[in-house]
């Protein structure tokens, strides 16, 4: 059973048009009285999606997509930098202190994750001319075999 006031035609329709223009959900709940749960749930029932948010916007869904390269330590270092810098911001909002610190635990884990891959890499290219050597050490053992 719902709670709250029920919604009507026209509230869907400035739903439908807010996201439209890409406005959050904070935007929008606050257009239409409602609080973000209840704008997320109507969302849901009407099979729509936030993909745009505006510059302040501080949540999203969509679909994480993933690249082709890694980003590098160095990038991943300035975009960290620049969340530290973010979180000394007086009066920042809860949910923005939340994504930022989950940010900052993201990056930690891709430091570590990043130094393994690096190893590896290291590791397979050793190993790749180590049977390089190990291929021609038998090659010219074998063509000792021959000339005995």
């Amino acid at each position: 059973m719902p709670k709250g006031k029920p919604w009507i035609k026209e509230e869907e329709q400035i739903l439908i048009e807010l996201l439209k223009k890409g406005k959050s959900v904070d935007v929008i709940s606050r257009a239409l009285g409602k609080p973000e749960g209840a704008v997320y749930m109507k969302m849901k029932r009407l099979g729509l999606e936030v993909v745009v948010t505006e510059k302040n916007q501080l949540t999203t869904t969509s679909s994480v997509k993933t690249g082709t390269e890694l980003p590098s330590i160095e990038n991943v270092m300035k975009r960290l930098s620049a969340a530290l810098s973010a979180l000394e911001t007086p009066g920042i909002e809860k949910k923005e202190v939340i994504r930022l610190r989950c940010f900052i635990q993201g990056v930690k884990i891709y430091k570590e994750l990043f130094a393994d891959y690096v190893d590896y890499r290291g590791i397979e290219t050793e190993l790749v001319q180590l049977r390089g050597a190990l291929a021609e050490m038998r090659e010219a053992y074998e063509r000792l075999a021959k000339k005995a």
